[in-house]
């Protein structure tokens, strides 16, 4: 893929241009952001982060209490992730002992409607997934 005018030479750039669409360009590179980026929203501990911090600002108690088979130490990871992504706020409040609460920022909340449509998607699928896992384990077995 030659480099455009408009476009940015640098590894970490994946911009293309309109007539070129190319998943290679960002799904082999390590280094390209926005696989970083993709690989950490997509994740099944971040989509339930941000579903449930759409709905309220959390505490990291109540976080971890809402969100079944969430680890201690994987909310943590997670929660400094999204926060250094911009994607979520951690405010401390100075009182004793410390109170933490965790709320989306505007960023984190326009992905809400991208995250309700995979949700939609994933319900009205269901069935011929199922189906379709099936059919492959039956021939997997055969």
């Amino acid at each position: 893929m030659s480099v455009e005018e408009g476009t940015l030479n640098s590894p970490t750039h994946c911009e293309i241009t309109e007539d070129e669409y190319d998943i290679l360009q960002w799904d082999t590179r390590e280094d390209c952001e926005v696989r970083q980026i993709l690989d950490r929203i997509a994740d099944k501990w971040s989509l339930l982060v941000i579903s449930h911090l759409a709905l309220s600002t959390l505490r990291f108690t109540e976080l971890r209490r809402k969100i079944d088979g969430i680890s201690q130490r994987m909310l943590t990871t997670t929660l400094r992730h999204l926060e250094r992504d911009g994607l979520v706020e951690r405010t401390v409040h100075p009182v004793v002992p410390p109170r933490v609460e965790y709320a989306l920022t505007p960023l984190g909340a326009t992905l809400l409607k991208t995250i309700q449509s995979l949700v939609s998607w994933t319900e009205e699928h269901q069935n011929e997934i199922a189906t379709a896992r099936a059919h492959y384990d039956v021939r997997a077995d055969a």
